[in-house]
């Protein structure tokens, strides 16, 4: 398949290595993504009115939201290992759930990272793509999410204010899902937002088994072709942003990205031999 940008090509794909499991998977993925959009219509017509109705006002509706929003991606989760097609590892999972007031910064190899994240933290905010306010998930993202549309002052107002209410704001730096072949350059909003915020930041890297079917470009009806989804998700060490407070923002944030970098990099190289 060809794409029209040639890093998200399938050039250099395995073949299918058991072509019955890989077309079991391609079903069960797709099962699975019926299960997740029907999901999520049901919490935005029937959940969300009703914890509406019961926690008020507006800021502890939304404490309780993400909480049984990543209760529900926990269960998702559980759905997709049952059926055999994928498996997770999770370094430090209790220390995930301890976080608090970080900006969680990530390599981005799946559509499914994003699930992984806010599954881990019952505080999980994120900074969504705009197109997704227009989808079936816009009934969810618009009443507890950041979306990358609106403008830089409001974004750091409202970040600012996410992060002081104890909520994790979840960024992937690339902007964009990672390419199969070549790289993504890490954009600096997520240390622009730090350093505005004065936040700590979190690096995550997610790594695993090869994540075709799962990343962009790739076809709908499409699923890993050597074996299961594997996921290995790892805490690296914190940045802390008093280390780059006393830089003027642009050096600052230059420095903060490149850290940002090199940190996820170094974990991608060194367990999978990824090069990111």
């Amino acid at each position: 398949m060809k794409t029209k940008d040639p890093r998200y090509s399938t050039e250099g794909l395995p073949p299918i290595k058991n072509r019955l499991f890989y077309i079991y998977g391609c079903i069960a993925k797709l099962l699975m993504c019926v299960i997740f959009g029907i999901g999520a219509i049901l919490i935005g017509i029937i959940a969300f009115p009703i914890f509406k109705i019961i926690f008020h006002p507006a800021k502890n509706f939304k404490i309780h939201a993400r909480k049984f929003v990543s209760c529900t991606f926990r269960f998702f989760i559980f759905l997709m290992r049952l059926t055999g097609g994928l498996d997770l590892k999770v370094s430090s999972r209790e220390e995930f759930k301890k976080l608090s007031s970080k900006i969680i910064v990530a390599n981005h190899p799946s559509i499914l990272d994003v699930v992984f994240l806010i599954s881990f933290m019952p505080n999980a905010d994120c900074i969504v793509r705009g197109s997704l306010s227009h989808s079936v998930f816009a009934i969810i993202i618009k009443q507890l999410y950041l979306v990358n549309t609106m403008g830089i002052e409001e974004m750091y107002s409202l970040a600012r204010e996410t992060l002081s209410d104890g909520n994790n704001l979840i960024i992937f730096p690339e902007g964009t899902r990672t390419p199969r072949h070549g790289t993504n350059k890490f954009k600096r909003g997520a240390a622009h937002i730090a350093y505005e915020t004065n936040a700590d930041i979190q690096p995550v890297y997610i790594g695993g088994t090869d994540k075709y079917g799962l990343g962009k470009h790739d076809a709908f009806f499409s699923y890993n072709r050597t074996g299961i989804y594997f996921y290995d998700i790892k805490l690296l060490p914190p940045i802390h942003i008093q280390e780059y407070k006393e830089y003027e923002s642009q050096i600052a944030t230059r420095r903060l990205t490149k850290k940002i970098h090199s940190e996820i990099a170094a974990e991608a190289y060194l367990y999978d031999g990824k090069i990111i």
